[in-house]
């Protein structure tokens, strides 16, 4: 008897202890852990360069030079002339800034690029230099320097890879900051009855600042030297507009002339040149 009340009250205890945890599952909300995100580290580079070059400028050829003469007789004229000779002395020129590359093809960059030079120049006149006789002519050597600083926005086509070199072809737009110092102008007679050869007199000028129009137009090689690093020689047309040059003396302000005496022409420059890219990848 006691035996079989054992079973039935077993019987009646498994299910109730099977059915605990079950009503337990079912009464707890399931847990869920959400997987971090995946790390991306983000990119330095992403297509940019920067870029540095120095260059020497093998031949240069200056426009036409003018200048004004003032007849301060009432109510005062102006005449126009040019130099009789006028020419330049350039040397090196510098450039840095910075690109992008667009793909394996096309790239673009902005540039600060500066130049030096000196500007040597003759001029006549069929009467004589100051104090001289009427007998002679009238010549005049003058000089000045200057310094160009302009900003170039400039795009590249890269012609393929071929056993490590890279060819381009490139051309750039931009604007000049042409400075000017003093022009210094001596005077010369010219004829047989000149009482000296030396000079026979001296003026000063003050110089004048102009921005100018550039263009210039590119082509050349490039070769990686190590990771991310390119060597580039190239050759470099560039082409800054004329402007003013100089003002008048002190003399010819006092007698009343105004604005600016002389102009310089356009400014041509053929420089071989040699710079480094990095990329920033």
């Amino acid at each position: 008897m006691k035996f079989r009340t054992c079973i039935v009250s077993a019987m009646v205890a498994a299910p109730a202890a099977v059915a605990t945890p079950a009503l337990a599952a079912d009464y707890d909300p399931p847990i869920f852990v959400e997987e971090a995100p995946e790390y991306v580290p983000v990119e330095v580079g992403s297509g940019w360069y920067i870029r540095g070059d120095i260059g020497y400028i093998a031949k240069d050829k200056a426009g036409r030079a003018n200048y004004r003469t003032f007849d301060p007789t009432p109510p005062g004229s102006y005449a126009d002339h040019s130099f009789d000779t006028n020419e330049l002395d350039t040397d090196f020129t510098f450039a840095a800034g910075f690109g992008y590359h667009f793909n394996d093809w096309l790239r673009a960059d902005l540039t600060a690029e500066g130049l030096r030079g000196r500007f040597n120049g003759t001029t006549s006149s069929g009467g004589p230099c100051a104090g001289e006789p009427v007998t002679t002519n009238c010549r005049t050597e003058d000089s000045a320097r200057f310094s160009a600083m302009g900003v170039m926005a400039n795009g590249y086509v890269d012609l393929g890879t071929y056993a490590g070199f890279t060819p381009y072809v490139g051309a750039g737009l931009g604007y000049t900051l042409v400075r000017w110092k003093n022009l210094n102008s001596e005077s010369f007679c010219v004829g047989d009855d000149c009482t000296t050869s030396a000079a026979v007199g001296s003026s000063t000028h003050g110089g004048d600042d102009s921005w100018r129009f550039t263009y210039a137009l590119m082509a050349g090689v490039g070769y990686e030297i190590a990771p991310n690093l390119t060597l580039d020689l190239g050759y470099k047309y560039r082409n800054v507009d004329g402007g003013n040059m100089y003002r008048w003396n002190s003399t010819d302000s006092a007698a009343g002339a105004s604005g600016f005496q002389g102009r310089d022409g356009d400014l041509k420059t053929h420089e071989i040149k040699v710079g480094l890219r990095y990329d920033l990848w």
